[in-house]
């Protein structure tokens, strides 16, 4: 009888669902939008309930091209963004938000709300710091929950149960309390290696001494393997919800972009032979971009997160550097620019969207993938909206451009958009550095997330980076590493490690770079590092002044 596992992803603006044979072949998709509240101040918010409604609006459709039944289904696996979700003690949601609205009861990975709490707590200099890269994100869940606590007290002490919101998703799904080890390793400072667990030391230095004194019962007394089988599998009120039968098993689940990495490095070279991971870097870009790396070591990077133990592939280090806004940043620059609109309704006049126009126009006009880079010659992008989360952990990093002119054609927004792609390059040409100053080396380069299938993308990574980039054999890796959660629980691979090398496979590789490119990039580099002396020059000029005017929103 054929089997079938799902895989849902949750990222920062939509959902999606995808259906796997037993071999890793994409059988069907399907997506749905969630809603975000964005507000002054870096704060993104979001509903747990409707993220809930689009899963399950999304298995259901895919359900449906797919057009297999329910009982083919043998298992699934959520993954999701890093985000921090607050419910009441009996499952409601209660407020993160200041509008005091109950519906908002996520707070997103990419709110920056609880910048001070991070300073705070990187003030302590406490040893699990040095599980971070030495340097707390207020990405991570530690700033944002004391955040709560000294802001919203009242939702801090509602509050029966935190979860990530990947673990939130498992919990919905089985009513099992059990947190994955890769959510709260990477994002809640549990120490995984040796017996660690969660440190009472650190919580009390930080002012969170209110899970210590709890037994930690509201951000998770069991921790397991992503991939375990969690409680009884789908409950009967959640196998109605996405159309599955009550009981199909679940596994513990992933961080989106670490779903990703299992999905992409473990997969059989062009002679299927046995992948080594160690020599694998993954790069998963979407909305933000992670870089992850896995060693045999525990690898102290400074600015870079971990190293973790078994936080993406088990029994393997993993230090996961990121640019907190990668696909994000590119949308940024193409809607502020003057020729959007124009561009946007000629791309539609083509049935494209506009980045697929412009890279068609953009390789037309070079005729030749690594030489368009050369478009962007006189215009230089830190493309750093939302602050550097390595290698120099800086949040307060802004974005600088350099040579705008007052063009406003599509040809001046091309520029302003390879320029874009050459700066979140250079970005990741500077965490592969501090990756192998400190003993962490990889030859290729598997790149995932959508701007994964753009040759110009591929390309300028791979020009800048001077490793081979390749692609996982399936379009959809981080819907596969989530699908591979499934197949665990479900009981067809006995490990994640023995998934990845049965259910995927490498695909293409990047093309040899064109004569002269070395010396391109290694020139526009040097622009690039300048804008960011200009960044930090600039904070320090204005440092301590205070304005008398409001900030609007």
């Amino acid at each position: 009888m054929p089997q079938a596992y799902i895989g849902v992803d949750v990222g920062t603006t939509s959902t999606r669902a995808g259906v796997f044979d037993e071999a890793g072949n994409l059988l069907a998709t399907a997506r749905h939008p969630i809603r975000n509240w964005h507000e002054a101040g870096d704060i993104v918010e979001q509903s747990s309930s409707d993220i809930w409604d689009a899963c399950a609006r999304s298995v259901r459709a895919a359900m449906a091209e797919a057009g297999i039944a329910p009982d083919i289904v043998r298992g699934i696996g959520f993954d999701a963004t890093c985000s921090l979700v607050a419910l009441g003690k009996d499952g409601e949601p209660v407020t993160v938000s200041t509008s005091g609205d109950s519906q908002r009861n996520v707070i997103v990975w990419m709110d920056h709300r609880a910048t001070t709490e991070a300073r705070l707590i990187n003030e302590t200099q406490d040893d699990v710091l040095r599980y971070v890269g030495g340097s707390i994100s207020p990405e991570m869940e530690m700033p944002k929950l004391l955040w709560l606590k000294r802001h919203l007290r009242q939702s801090f002490d509602a509050a029966g149960h935190f979860f990530d919101l990947a673990d939130y998703l498992t919990w919905r799904a089985t009513g099992s309390l059990q947190r994955s080890t890769c959510t709260v390793t990477c994002k809640w400072n549990y120490l995984a290696h040796d017996g660690g667990g969660w440190s009472a030391p650190f919580f009390q230095r930080i002012g969170l001494s209110d899970f210590v004194a709890e037994k930690y019962a509201r951000i998770g007394t069991e921790i397991v393997a992503p991939g375990t089988r969690l409680g009884s599998g789908l409950t009967r009120a959640a196998a109605a919800d996405l159309g599955l039968s009550a009981g199909t098993p679940v596994g513990a689940s992933l961080i989106d972009a670490h779903a990703g990495g299992i999905g992409a490095i473990g997969g059989r070279d062009g002679s299927g032979g046995t992948a080594d991971v160690s020599d694998r870097l993954a790069y998963i870009m979407g909305t933000s971009a992670c870089i992850m790396a896995t060693t045999t070591e525990p690898c102290f990077v400074p600015g870079v997160w971990g190293p973790y133990y078994s936080g993406m592939v088990p029994n393997f280090w993993l230090n996961e550097g990121g640019q907190s806004a990668a696909g994000a940043a590119i949308d940024h620059l193409l809607k502020s620019h003057a020729g959007y609109a124009e561009a946007s309704a000629a791309a539609r006049k083509d049935g494209l969207d506009i980045i697929d126009f412009l890279e068609k126009r953009i390789i037309a006009r070079a005729g030749d993938v690594s030489r368009a880079a050369q478009l962007a010659r006189d215009i230089h992008v830190l493309p750093e909206f939302i602050g550097n989360r390595s290698p120099y952990a800086d949040p307060d990093t802004r974005a600088v451009i350099a040579g705008l002119d007052l063009d406003t054609d599509i040809g001046a927004m091309e520029r302003l958009f390879v320029a874009g792609l050459c700066g979140l390059a250079y970005g990741l040409a500077e965490v592969i550095e501090a990756f192998a100053a400190h003993g962490v080396h990889s030859s290729i380069m598997i790149m995932g997330g959508g701007a994964s299938r753009s040759p110009l993308v591929r390309q300028i990574m791979a020009d800048t980076t001077g490793l081979t980039v390749a692609l996982p054999q399936t379009r959809e890796p981080v819907l596969l590493g989530a699908a591979m959660l499934g197949a665990v629980a479900g009981g067809a691979f006995a490990s994640i490690g023995e998934t990845m090398a049965k259910m995927s496979a490498l695909g293409r590789l990047s093309e040899p770079t064109a004569p002269g490119m070395a010396e391109f990039h290694s020139r526009k580099r040097k622009a690039y590092k300048m804008l960011r002396e200009v960044d930090r020059g600039s904070r320090e000029a204005m440092a301590g002044f205070e304005p008398t005017l409001p900030r609007q929103g």
